[in-house]
């Protein structure tokens, strides 16, 4: 059985080297809709795949790290990265271009990694990340999944290459979420939320 649970934010980037000028000069932003898909071929002691209450933790937080901020590519101009982050609190650095296409995979990686270091406390079983679907305008979105996320082709993406900002860390309900999850540290579900 498949689930979709969908969030929101607000982001800022320049997206490098793409054929439109508009998006590759110049900082513009978009309001992004994250379709997270789940599934399972159990269901928990409640009858679902996955309660949608316990994706507001951990899922959300890492997903919210980018609303009203901007999002910067490692590689762009040295002078231009620092300053967004001297005049801006909350940024995410990524080792890859933020397109539409680089986000649903580094949100699949993260995604991924949360399932993969959450202990389960309602009888979840086999939980696994089916796909992301970013939407960066109501009619243009990318589908990542697992082949796509760990493609090499298309840009190998580790997680300690992404940095968030110390005002987007000290948001989450965990400030040493990102360090937890970096070294597979695991984490426990709440009983109840």
């Amino acid at each position: 059985m498949l689930i979709r649970k969908l969030f929101k934010f607000e982001n800022a980037h320049i997206v490098r080297d793409c054929s439109t000028q508009r998006c590759s000069e110049n900082i513009h932003g978009h309001s992004y809709k994250i379709e997270v898909l789940l599934e399972s071929n159990y269901l928990d002691d409640g009858q679902m795949v996955y309660d949608f209450g316990l994706t507001k933790r951990y899922i959300k937080e890492l997903i919210d790290s980018f609303d009203h901020a901007i999002t910067l590519w490692s590689k762009d101009d040295k002078n231009y990265v620092e300053a967004m982050k001297t005049y801006s609190n909350r940024w995410v650095e990524l080792p890859v271009s933020p397109s539409a296409e680089q986000f649903s995979r580094v949100i699949y990686l993260m995604v991924e990694r949360v399932l993969a270091c959450t202990d389960m406390q309602n009888g979840e079983r086999e939980v696994k990340l089916h796909s992301i679907i970013v939407h960066e305008t109501d009619t243009g979105y990318a589908q990542g999944f697992k082949e796509d996320a760990h493609s090499e082709i298309m840009g190998t993406i580790k997680l300690e290459d992404i940095v968030f900002s110390p005002q987007v860390q000290s948001e989450w309900s965990d400030s040493a979420l990102w360090d937890k999850l970096l070294n597979r540290i695991h984490i426990k579900n709440p009983k109840k939320v």
